[in-house]
């Protein structure tokens, strides 16, 4: 009894409750407002124009505040350092910059020699610019420093400029490394002066939008296709073998092609010591995955293998004994600063500019999805400014081009860093290394830095799995993404690029001229419109022909954006406009005609008067008369027969197209859907203007709808607007539009004003 007395009241909260939420769900949704065109919007709402805002009044007004807020913008350490918080923070960012210097030790020493430069160099890039970037930066978890894309980017230019065909000595054809490195660091370091003049500029006066060219499957194509690059030039370290160096256009097949061919000369030693190394690197990775959730810090598997490769090499003595080429020499302290070359900037303008956009590009792309993940913003243009005096500086330096790392940034971020201090962390480490602990890496074999390289490249060469993803997404990326990946493959980093921006660009304007075009129909009972080719309850209004386009119009569309409106409305425009002025013309000839013929008629009759000569003076008198009454009566029937053919020609009620015997549109109002319209141009007003005229000329009104209001001002600013084209044409929305058609249908007389004149 007391469970039925307790359950009663539940099962009546639980029935009113789905009552409630039925009732909603039925509920219509209402809204009762007057039929609003343009004018009337306008007023109701009352528009005016926004005032502009003048930002160059701002850049050169002079006081404190701005003075202080442009200081924060270009040194942000000054507004966040200061605000650190210690004991939240410091501990992560000291052990995430451990972390980072820890696996920027062998990237240095490896993606060095991926740039055809000595080792030493890649310390030296894995120090000044992160430092640099520190001050600069504002991103928190980007590591900056080298990376195999800008490494192999740099390595093209090195080995194109500085072959090792050019240092040949003559007493024994040997190679001149001294002198070769010596050139390639010059060559490196000028480039990188350069790529951080380009950033710099380019940052300054606000382009950071010029990434917005590179789309991400642009990007993704370029980085799967760099490191395909990356891989094959590591092969002759991997097998031991001595190529010779190439450059340009199928270079990558080329040295396909020369190492296969010379893959019998391989040293078995190189060979051994690069798939060791690869297989324990690759154990390693493995094991941290698997134990992500148990290890605070992930195993530095690049350190033990680097150590243990090193500690082997010694012992074993693998360079006289089995001929694994080692690092060899590595200096001790820091290299003093050295002055570009500007004899060189010529050669390396080119070059230059494509690296700093692809190093921006990377960074940018990076920052702003920690960024998004970690709830802060970043500054594209400052990015570019702290990319830019990082390479600057570093060039100074003797380093080469660097920008951030996917894979140290992802383990800055998943050890606990918070801030760049993890960066400086990780520079001053790299630091002590140059200083006191480089010269400890001397007998590292270079195959173990290879397959360093190569087992890092996982995550690249994952990306052609894009390739399946995007087939079924949008295919179109997909052709951005093969282009890109085949023009790099085949005509290398720097005209691959080019040409996929090329492309890409041309596919924008060929999708911008080859949009979706559609007649709408009314969705029953409501005031939305829809295609009627893709809802099958939309129903066109009969009357009333909607039309609508989902590009914007402009000069490279609206020639067929006019076809694409005749051709769908299904009526032949231009022929039932040319039909009409045919017959049209065709009435004034015949007017012509009989006002020639009438007027022949009352002379001819006019000359038989006056020959009769000998005639009574009565009969002269009943002559005059009779002519005089002739003459009178010739004369009225030439104005009868002119204004019959007046109101043949011209008059109101006999210019219809049915009154012509032509056939008449099955609508008598047009209306065109601009919501899509971000824009006009001078070649978009005129073909409105004409679309206007040609409709009006059939019998078809013509209404626009859905405008944006900075649109409505640049209709207005080009004289869109006359007497025969007001802002009582253009409405709200489709649906106002689509009412006041109906409301108002095109009567069968025309006005004199629209009137075909020939």
């Amino acid at each position: 009894m007391g469970l039925s007395d307790t359950s009663g009241p539940r099962d009546t909260q639980v029935l009113l409750a789905t009552t409630e939420t039925m009732e909603l769900r039925r509920r219509d949704y209402h809204v009762e407002r007057p039929l609003l065109n343009q004018e009337q919007l306008e007023e109701l709402g009352r528009w005016g124009a926004a005032t502009g805002t003048h930002q160059w009044r701002t850049w050169l007004q002079c006081s404190r505040a701005r003075a202080r807020a442009l200081l924060f913008q270009h040194l942000p350490v000054l507004a966040w350092l200061p605000r650190y918080p210690v004991r939240e923070w410091l501990l992560g960012d000291l052990l995430s910059g451990l972390s980072v210097a820890i696996m920027q030790l062998p990237q240095g020493l490896a993606y060095a020699l991926l740039a055809g430069l000595p080792p030493v160099f890649g310390l030296y890039s894995s120090f000044y610019p992160v430092f640099i970037y520190f001050l600069f930066g504002t991103s928190r978890h980007i590591s900056v420093g080298t990376f195999a894309v800008m490494s192999v980017m740099v390595g093209s230019v090195t080995e194109s400029l500085a072959p090792d065909e050019a240092f040949l000595q003559a007493s024994n054809s040997t190679v001149d490394e001294a002198a070769r490195d010596a050139t390639r660091v010059q060559l490196a370091s000028t480039l990188s002066v350069l790529v951080g003049l380009f950033q710099v500029g380019l940052g300054l006066v606000h382009f950071g939008f010029v990434v917005t060219y590179l789309s991400e499957p642009l990007v993704r194509g370029y980085t799967t296709a760099a490191s395909v690059q990356v891989f094959v030039s590591q092969l002759k370290y991997v097998f031991g073998l001595h190529l010779s160096s190439t450059s340009g256009p199928l270079s990558l097949i080329y040295t396909v092609v020369e190492v296969c061919r010379k893959l019998p000369q391989s040293v078995i030693g190189t060979v051994v010591t690069a798939v060791v190394a690869g297989v324990a690197l690759v154990l390693v990775k493995l094991l941290n995955d698997k134990l992500q959730r148990h290890l605070p810090l992930p195993l530095p598997g690049e350190l033990f293998t680097l150590i243990g490769a090193t500690g082997i090499s010694y012992g074993v003595d693998l360079k006289h004994r089995f001929g694994v080429d080692v690092v060899g020499h590595i200096p001790a302290g820091l290299a003093p600063p050295v002055a570009p070359s500007p004899q060189l900037f010529a050669e390396l303008v080119g070059k230059a500019f494509t690296i700093a956009v692809v190093g921006f590009a990377i960074a940018i792309s990076l920052g702003k999805i920690f960024a998004l993940r970690h709830g802060y913003r970043v500054d594209s243009n400052q990015e570019l400014v702290a990319l830019g005096l990082s390479n600057l500086i570093g060039g100074i330096f003797q380093c080469f081009p660097v920008s951030c790392s996917m894979s140290r940034s992802l383990v800055q971020e998943s050890t606990g860093g918070n801030t760049q201090v993890a960066g400086a962390v990780s520079s001053l480490f790299i630091l002590i290394i140059i200083v006191k602990l480089g010269e400890l890496f001397q007998d590292l074999p270079k195959a173990v830095l290879a397959a360093t390289i190569i087992v890092n490249l996982k995550g690249m060469l994952k990306q052609f799995a894009d390739i399946c993803s995007l087939w079924k997404a949008n295919r179109v990326d997909l052709l951005i993404w093969l282009v890109t990946f085949v023009s790099t493959i085949l005509l290398n980093l720097d005209l691959g690029l080019a040409v996929a921006v090329v492309f890409s660009l041309l596919l924008l304007v060929v999708r911008t001229q080859l949009p979706h075009y559609s007649v709408l129909g009314q969705v029953p009972d409501t005031d939305i419109y829809r295609d009627v080719a893709e809802f099958s309850e939309a129903r066109e209004v009969p009357g009333v022909k909607v039309f609508r386009s989902s590009a914007t119009m402009c000069f490279a569309n609206a020639e067929l954006y006019s076809d694409a409106l005749k051709q769908r409305c299904g009526v032949d425009v231009d022929h039932l406009i040319s039909q009409k002025k045919k017959l049209l013309r065709k009435q004034e000839l015949k007017l012509k005609r009989m006002q020639k013929k009438l007027q022949k008629q009352t002379a001819a009759s006019m000359c038989t008067s006056a020959s009769n000569v000998n005639t009574s003076d009565r009969d002269i008198e009943s002559n005059n008369v009779e002519d005089s009454k002739a003459k009178a009566s010739a004369e009225h029937k030439i104005e009868d027969t002119a204004a019959h053919g007046q109101e043949d020609g011209k008059g109101p009620n006999l210019l219809t197209l049915k009154a012509l015997g032509l056939s008449q549109p099955g609508f008598h109002s047009l209306v065109l859907d601009l919501g899509a319209l971000s824009y006009v141009d001078t070649v978009c007003l005129k073909s409105l203007k004409n679309i206007f005229r040609d409709f009006r000329e059939i019998e078809v009104e013509v209404y626009m709808a859905a405008c944006h209001t900075p649109v409505v001002a640049q209709l207005e600013a080009g004289q869109f607007f006359d007497a025969s084209i007001t802002k009582r044409h253009l409405f709200a929305s489709v649906h106002d539009a689509v009412i006041f058609a109906l409301q108002h249908p095109r009567s069968s007389q025309v006005s004199p004003v629209l009137v075909t004149k020939l």
